[in-house]
């Protein structure tokens, strides 16, 4: 149980909490997907980006694509094919307009913020290119939010693919951050014929690593994982290809760290 050495502020903010003279901020519903391709010889690689340093949450961390749920999220007129938001809200113990909010989220957010759109003129295909400037405007207006998902989706002639995201994880924001987050992980394969290109907005950098890689440079302190996504690197570190991580059978169980007292520090433990 030796977890996350807390830093002054976070330690007196938990102190506070724990004798009831602070308030913990609510967690907004999340959605974050690791987009994963083949390696190339073998292997798996993810895709993630560097929040800038000026960010108010976890600036200059590594992420995966995400966002919190858009209200628009849960309209019912976002065209849909794949698993209903009703199977989706029983993976993630979720009602189903939550679910459905989470789902679109997790697609339209990845389109944000990597250009790969999870989403096809029918239910049994997938965009093959979305690098143009009529899709960049799109891409733009969504981040804007002139623009909601459902009427890009109608627009363009198109259904979101949820049979193309598999569920991965819930993680809870601990209670003693300010900025807090309901999230649901996903993971999702690259599509053929699209790829990714450094879009910018919330991140200066971007890159496509081997889990195992990642990992060992956020233990040489080279780079920052927030425990999430380093759990989830390391997850997927132990498949040898992106079909075995579409085969794994996962249980999705909440994870909420909490802060204990050890030794007379303040720690942040996850079990």
């Amino acid at each position: 149980m030796a977890g996350l050495r807390l830093p002054d502020e976070l330690a007196e903010r938990a102190r506070g909490i724990i004798a009831g003279h602070v308030d913990p901020a609510p967690a907004r519903d999340a959605a974050t997907v690791a987009i994963l391709r083949q390696g190339r010889p073998d292997g798996v690689q993810a895709y993630l980006l560097r929040r800038k340093a000026t960010m108010a949450f976890a600036a200059g961390a590594y992420v995966f694509p995400g966002g919190s749920v858009d209200p628009r999220d849960t309209d019912q007129a976002v065209a849909w094919a794949g698993p209903s938001p009703a199977e989706w809200g029983r993976v993630f113990g979720a009602d189903e307009a939550v679910a459905r909010g989470l789902v679109c989220a997790a697609v339209r957010e990845t389109f944000e913020e990597s250009g790969v759109l999870l989403a096809g003129p029918g239910p049994d295909s997938v965009v093959a290119d979305t690098t143009g400037d009529g899709w960049e405007a799109d891409r733009l207006a969504l981040i804007d939010r002139d623009l909601s998902f459902a009427d890009f989706l109608a627009a363009r002639g198109l259904v979101l693919r949820s049979d193309l995201l598999k569920p991965w994880a819930h993680w809870i924001t601990p209670e003693i951050e300010v900025r807090r987050f309901d999230t649901r992980f996903f993971v999702a394969v690259l599509p053929d014929g699209q790829r990714t290109r450094d879009v910018g907005g919330e991140a200066d950098q971007v890159v496509w690593q081997r889990p195992a890689e990642a990992v060992e440079l956020a233990d040489r302190g080279e780079i920052f994982l927030m425990p999430p996504t380093r759990q989830t690197l390391a997850e997927l570190a132990g498949h040898d290809g992106v079909a075995s991580v579409l085969a794994e059978e996962r249980e999705i169980v909440t994870i909420l760290p909490k802060v204990v007292e050890v030794g007379g520090e303040w720690r942040l433990v996850t079990g």
